[in-house]
């Protein structure tokens, strides 16, 4: 039975963090990757409105994305580290950013007047959806929201969020109870064994 996502600080803001956080331990010795397959990239950036309903994906979009996905990981990991992160995942944001025409072409439709929209035939859906989450993830990086990236601190958890309060240590309810409840556990172990 699937379990509802926990709600994680930052993440309906920042698609970025949506994306990073859409690999997570299946708590049965795996991974659950949301974007396992061309079909689940699609219903999950159709969730979060960055692609029209007719979108085609096929794996080498997928494989795009998780690639991108994993750069991003890479750069926040090194933000919260403090360190330099790898020139192969700034020039791979780089890359993203620029994938997709940024102006806004102007249109004339006969019934509302001019308009103003981007132009993405199919072909370009993934770059438009790329330099969307690219854009997100440096102005996340750069700005005010910078220093508030954090990283779950419960074991397993891969997930990154924006810290609510300067003693958040986990990104979710869930897992601050898992660790509360391995600490319980371990006392009773620990008392159990003393009284032996």
């Amino acid at each position: 039975m699937e379990t509802a996502q926990p709600t994680v600080p930052g993440v309906e803001e920042h698609p970025c963090l949506a994306l990073v956080n859409s690999v997570s331990d299946s708590g049965r010795g795996g991974w659950r990757d949301e974007l396992a397959t061309p079909e689940a990239l699609r219903a999950w950036l159709l969730d979060r409105d960055l692609i029209v309903p007719g979108a085609v994906l096929q794996e080498y979009c997928r494989g795009r994305i998780v690639a991108l996905r994993e750069n991003l990981r890479d750069l926040f990991t090194a933000h919260i580290g403090g360190g330099a992160p790898p020139l192969e995942a700034v020039q791979a944001l780089n890359r993203a950013l620029t994938s997709a025409p940024g102006a806004l072409l102007l249109r004339y439709e006969p019934g509302t007047g001019f308009t103003r929209s981007a132009d993405h035939p199919v072909t370009q859906v993934v770059e438009h959806v790329m330099a969307l989450v690219a854009e997100d993830a440096a102005a996340l990086l750069t700005g005010d929201d910078a220093p508030k990236l954090a990283s779950c601190e419960a074991e397993g958890c891969l997930w990154f969020f924006l810290r609510t309060h300067a003693r958040r240590q986990w990104c979710s309810t869930r897992c601050g109870d898992r660790v509360r409840a391995a600490r319980s556990y371990a006392r009773k172990r620990v008392r159990s064994s003393a009284q032996s």
